[in-house]
């Protein structure tokens, strides 16, 4: 596994939208594992911040993910966003 082109504008994306979201953009990561068909982003934010990523009733989590996902559906992949608290 490793990181390539789709991935990384999948996880640029995912760490800008996560940025706008937080108190603190510094503590926003993200780590991109890829194989052929798939890639995982793992976001990690700060502790205070994790309830900002997931929203009420995991609205923005959703919604981050629908996001990500239809961006990778334009390269032929599937994204799977995990949230890392």
């Amino acid at each position: 596994m490793e990181t390539t082109g789709g991935s990384g504008m999948l996880k640029d994306l995912l760490e800008y939208l996560a940025k706008s979201l937080v108190d603190s953009p510094d503590e926003v990561h993200v780590e991109a594992t890829e194989t052929d068909t798939t890639v995982v982003l793992e976001l990690s934010v700060a502790k205070d911040d994790v309830g900002k990523v997931i929203g009420k009733q995991g609205r923005i989590a959703r919604a981050l993910r629908t996001i990500v996902k239809a961006s990778a559906v334009r390269d032929g992949k599937r994204a799977i966003v995990e949230i890392i608290d």
